[in-house]
């Protein structure tokens, strides 16, 4: 199996959410990030390393035990310059990204992408519903082709997915996404008891 390092994106303004910081947003009594970590650790192939991608509370997020990593760029640009700092600390890596709120991840999801991603530089999940281009698996060796993508103003993943070799690993069930305290609150009223 490939090992790889999972690479955990908390550094956005969550405007959805009026400002909040999204990862810390509690869920059932913990924050989204704690039980993003607990859905990463319950993978049939854990990975051998995780990074939080954060710029704000770095404190907090480092209370976990893993290395927090500010965007490298200025003006909060988006998940891609989350990305970025994650290649650049882990530039011989697979790495696998995910945002703060992937709660409920299936237990196969890293295996499912690293499986594909032999001979494609990136694959990324889709379910039912949609495609999710934030849950993906990359290899390494792009981190030239996404520094030129951001410097010249672009900040879309689905952008800069097109331009490489990709490809989608379909799952049955709906991932999360909790982009409002409203759908936290709902997901909540229908969490497991800890």
């Amino acid at each position: 199996m490939t090992p790889y390092t999972a690479l955990i994106l908390a550094g956005g303004q969550a405007s959805r959410m009026g400002g909040v910081d999204k990862g810390l947003v509690e869920l059932a009594g913990q924050p989204l990030i704690a039980r993003t970590l607990h859905s990463l650790a319950a993978q049939s192939q854990p990975p051998a390393r995780v990074l939080i991608s954060a710029n704000r509370h770095l404190d907090a997020y480092a209370a976990y035990g893993y290395p927090v990593l500010p965007d490298t760029l200025p003006g909060y640009p988006g998940p891609l310059a989350g990305l970025l700092a994650g290649m650049q600390a882990e530039p011989d890596s697979v790495l696998l990204m995910l945002p703060c709120d992937a709660v409920q991840l299936p237990a196969d999801f890293a295996t499912r992408l690293l499986a594909a991603l032999p001979g494609r530089q990136v694959v990324s999940a889709s379910d039912s519903v949609q495609w999710h281009p934030s849950l993906l698996a990359l290899q390494p060796g792009l981190t030239d082709a996404l520094t030129a993508y951001l410097a010249g103003g672009n900040r879309s993943i689905r952008g800069w997915l097109a331009g490489l070799q990709h490809d989608t690993v379909p799952f049955a069930l709906p991932f999360a996404n909790l982009n409002t305290l409203q759908a936290v609150a709902a997901l909540a009223q229908q969490w497991p008891a800890d």
